[in-house]
């Protein structure tokens, strides 16, 4: 079975209102680059990951009058992808969704949020000391993980949670002060909703279930200055770095958290207009339980230039390129 996760860089914005394409030459919302253009470059990949399920991170919107599952189905059916159908779990107000696109012959899967004292539902507040004050900050997700109940047609049940965790980018900041104290408050907020996911995990972990962690977490080890100042990434907090207990497993992760120098896994690739240069980072991840890790899976980015396959397939390279500023992840694994 192949699971993946996938960025698509403002999907909302290739739909009207009742969910239809706009396959037009006006330009999408990524830079020169035609909605045509894009859409045709995301059936190319989509079709060549053939993917048993993909989170779809900044899937469509699914607000006031828009319905990103209808969005999401028709694009599956327009280009005859096996993975056809879509969930949604709580709707956000940033036009960017979390969703799953699966296989129904190969998956039932269905939203199951769980709730508890220790992790609320994550539509709801999390209270938590952010800055050391003895007053309990209360945090919410600006986009709410998708939990999901799935069972493989196999019979195998597992746990699944879709995540996009804040940005960390200081927008509106004008000063360097500014700039300063709201990077440190986005920062200690991302953490805040690091910590409420990895106590959910922990939950999982406990009662034994199967458990697969995926999307962007807009984060890593040595991303950003900040991290310094508050001793680890969001990446270590879920992945369970520094506590006792099980962990979770992402080869790509932990290269990058063993190797703060020389070449690192890359999944995302942003354009710096005033250095006039790429930035490229690792973002994106699918982190399993130990049962799941004991099964040997196999991982892969689909960068068009580091991942061989798809730097000799021209028409895959483009595409991955054309598609979005994030490159999908992949796990393979016997379930």
């Amino acid at each position: 079975m192949r699971i993946a996760t996938y960025n698509v860089e403002w999907f909302d914005a290739l739909f009207d209102d009742a969910g239809r394409l706009l396959a037009d030459d006006a330009w999408s919302a990524r830079h020169e680059v035609t909605r045509r253009e894009q859409i045709e470059a995301l059936a190319s990949v989509l079709t060549a990951l053939d993917a048993d399920a993909v989170m779809v991170i900044e899937a469509p919107d699914s607000h006031r009058a828009r319905d990103g599952v209808r969005a999401l189905e028709t694009f599956a059916a327009t280009f005859g992808l096996r993975a056809r159908r879509a969930v949604i779990g709580f709707t956000n107000t940033t036009q960017q969704e979390i969703a799953l696109l699966y296989d129904p012959d190969a998956l039932r899967v269905r939203h199951d949020p769980r709730d508890s004292a220790g992790a609320p539902r994550f539509d709801g507040t999390f209270e938590i000391d952010l800055d050391f004050d003895a007053r309990r900050d209360r945090v919410r997700f600006s986009k709410p993980p998708l939990e999901l109940a799935v069972e493989t047609a196999g019979g195998q049940r597992l746990r699944m949670i879709g995540a996009h965790l804040k940005s960390k980018a200081p927008h509106g900041a004008k000063t360097r002060d500014q700039i300063m104290r709201l990077s440190i408050a986005n920062r200690r907020k991302q953490l805040a909703q690091a910590i409420w996911l990895r106590q959910r995990v922990e939950e999982h972990l406990a009662a034994g279930e199967s458990l697969i962690v995926l999307g962007d977490l807009n984060d890593g080890p040595g991303l950003d200055e900040y991290e310094a100042l508050f001793g680890r990434s969001s990446v270590e907090i879920i992945r369970g770095e520094g506590r006792d207990g099980p962990r979770l497993y992402d080869p790509n992760a932990s290269i990058a958290l063993q190797r703060r120098l020389g070449a690192q896994p890359t999944t995302a690739r942003f354009y710096i207009a005033g250095q006039d240069s790429y930035l490229q980072a690792l973002l994106d991840y699918i982190f399993v339980s130990p049962d799941l890790c004991a099964r040997r899976p196999d991982w892969r980015i689909w960068h068009p230039f580091n991942d061989p396959a798809c730097w000799r397939t021209r028409e895959l390279r483009e595409a991955l390129v054309t598609a979005s500023d994030h490159y999908p992840v992949t796990l393979d694994i016997a379930i």
